[in-house]
């Protein structure tokens, strides 16, 4: 048996051999025939062409909406808002005016961004001025959840329960984005 170094010489030796003769060109080392030589790699593939449609337009704009139709209880306000009108000491939108809210809930979320506010104010009781706030917070949680229904996001939706104003009025507008807000008092 022969020593382990001995063993890895040889082995050396015939690894550099048969490297040799793979690796050289013809003509140097050991001669072969042209059939024993070893292709070149094959040329890459042309990338796909790309697809593209056959007649490519651009994008119309979404057919214009058809007017919001108000019920009674509710108008439209010269600055692009909403008011709806509360029977006196009622916590609920009248019931006419739900689906309205609704679908003014899917277009305000149709908007991409901005804030929805509701002001929300009370005509009475004018002795109770916390009575008074807490009925108009009610009024602007039942308009809050009619716009959620049709799908704007609640977490978009600011409340400001005024209560009794001095427009003693028994109402919710609603302010899209970008309209003017009443001034805090």
């Amino acid at each position: 048996m022969l020593p382990l170094p001995a063993i890895l010489a040889r082995g050396a030796l015939l690894g550099a051999a048969l490297l040799g003769s793979v690796l050289l060109p013809a003509g140097q080392g050991r001669a072969q025939p042209e059939a024993e030589s070893i292709p070149g790699l094959p040329a890459e593939a042309p990338p796909e062409p790309a697809r593209l449609p056959p007649t490519a337009r651009p994008m119309a704009p979404p057919p214009p909406e058809a007017p919001l139709v108000l019920p009674a209880g509710m108008e439209a306000l010269p600055q692009g808002s909403w008011r709806i009108r509360f029977a006196a000491g009622a916590e609920r939108p009248p019931e006419a005016a739900s689906t309205t809210l609704a679908n003014l809930g899917r277009r305000l979320a149709a908007q991409p961004e901005g804030r929805v506010t509701l002001q929300a104010q009370a005509s009475g009781p004018a002795a109770d001025a916390s009575a008074a706030r807490r009925l108009s917070l009610a009024r602007a949680l039942a308009v809050k959840q009619a716009l959620a229904e049709g799908g704007l996001p609640p977490t978009r939706i600011d409340l400001r329960p005024l209560g009794r104003t001095e427009e003693a009025v028994d109402a919710v507008d609603v302010l899209p984005p970008g309209a003017e807000r009443a001034a805090a008092k």
